[in-house]
């Protein structure tokens, strides 16, 4: 469990991915899966649209998910060859708890689809920092499947797009720190035209 409880900055400034072929158990039981999926859902909104939804595969599901993938990837990729598919396989059984994040924006609102996808990318985040703040670690991927229709019918409608596989657990090696963007690079104060500025 994360300790320093008493400082929220520190729980936000310590959170990192982990791999999630590097992900294993013990995961979060089915009551921290639901705090998780709690916090991930008071996320920035515009609308109260709700344009995400949150999919549970189950442990006794992977099976069942690596075939999806198989056939998919196989219907797709006719000449695919043996190292491909095993790469599904292990894709399809990495982490302990699986979420599957689809993007689900609401048909005919005035609220642009731009904001609504910005939203469900804001639900990942809340997701990824709810996991840290109980003690795990969690990896955030997409990849073909993400973008295959044969995948994401098999999880949502066809208005939904796949937004990332999520993958939860425990480190089964120490995290190590990324690189991380420069502050200057990416960080800039506006500077308006004379003309604004008078």
């Amino acid at each position: 469990m994360f300790n320093d409880t008493s400082s929220p900055y520190t729980l936000l400034s310590t959170r990192r991915s982990g791999k999630p072929r590097d992900i294993g158990a013990p995961g979060p039981d089915a009551a921290q899966l639901r705090q998780i999926l709690e916090v991930a859902l008071r996320t920035p909104d515009h609308g109260k649209l709700a344009p995400w939804r949150f999919v549970i595969v189950g442990e006794g599901q992977r099976d069942a998910f690596a075939a999806l993938l198989h056939d998919a990837y196989a219907a797709e990729r006719p000449d695919a060859g043996r190292l491909e598919q095993e790469a599904n396989e292990q894709f399809a059984r990495q982490g302990h708890t699986l979420i599957v994040a689809l993007s689900s924006p609401a048909e005919g609102s005035r609220i642009p689809l731009w904001e609504q996808q910005l939203s469900v990318g804001a639900a990942c985040m809340n997701l990824l920092a709810a996991t840290h703040a109980l003690g795990f670690v969690g990896g955030w991927l997409t990849g073909w499947a993400a973008y295959s229709d044969r995948v994401r019918d098999a999880f949502g409608a066809p208005h939904e797009r796949i937004a990332g596989f999520l993958f939860l657990g425990s480190p089964s090696r120490e995290l190590k720190e990324r690189p991380r963007p420069d502050y200057d690079a990416v960080v800039r104060s506006w500077q308006p035209e004379p003309a604004l500025a008078g």
